[in-house]
């Protein structure tokens, strides 16, 4: 993973354990297994890269423990697909903040 990548994933975890109470290695994960129920629930309203603070962030509110699984990750950069941005994480953040005081 590039440091810009690390150093903001880094800034969203711990914003999402310090808001939310989680006890998570890496917030900005994909690999998300959900019951359905609990994905209704939440009433989800995002568009993009904002899924996965979203996610984080009611789960945390629905007081929802999150346990992690270690996976195998092989970063990409940008000519095999990685589309996420600065302007992204900033928009995570956002989002973070956004559910925590509705």
């Amino acid at each position: 993973m590039r440091v810009p990548n690390l150093v903001a994933n880094r800034i969203l975890t711990v914003m999402a354990n310090t808001l939310y109470g989680h006890h998570l290695t890496d917030e900005a994960t994909c690999l998300k297994l959900i019951r359905t129920s609990l994905l209704r629930e939440m009433r989800l309203q995002c568009r993009g890269f904002e899924f996965c603070p979203e996610v984080t962030a009611k789960l945390g509110r629905m007081g929802v423990e999150i346990v992690e699984v270690p996976v195998q990750y092989h970063a990409r950069d940008a000519a095999n697909g990685k589309k996420v941005r600065w302007r992204d994480g900033v928009v995570a953040i956002a989002v973070l903040l956004r559910h925590r005081w509705p």
